[in-house]
């Protein structure tokens, strides 16, 4: 148990924020950035999830859609070819926004900056 606390870093809602810009921008990430880009917003759906699941926000039908959709994307590996991983990342970044948005809707959360 101390262990996992040790381990434990709180929710950074700006840092989700800024994560999903970059993989919703208009200009895609550099093609040597896209799986650190990944990794950070398959975490930030790992910790989103744990929210909604912890705070029963998947009674609410549109959370819980959106947990399966996270749970989903978060296993999927990145796939090859630059483009292919850029529309990953965009479905990436889009299900932690609307997860975001939903679980802040339902309280389960404070709204990022």
């Amino acid at each position: 148990m101390l262990d996992r606390l040790r381990g434990w870093t709180p929710f950074d809602g700006g840092a989700l924020l800024d994560d999903v810009a970059a993989a919703l921008d208009d200009v895609p990430p550099a093609e040597e950035d896209t799986e650190e880009l990944a990794e950070r917003l398959r975490g930030h759906l790992m910790r989103l999830v744990t929210i909604g699941v912890a705070t029963e926000a998947e009674e609410d039908t549109a959370a819980a859609q959106l947990i399966e959709q996270a749970r989903t994307l978060r296993v999927e590996e990145l796939p090859g070819g630059h483009w292919k991983a850029v529309a990953h990342l965009r479905r990436l970044g889009w299900t932690a926004n609307e997860l975001h948005d939903r679980l802040a809707a339902l309280r389960c959360l404070k709204e990022a900056a």
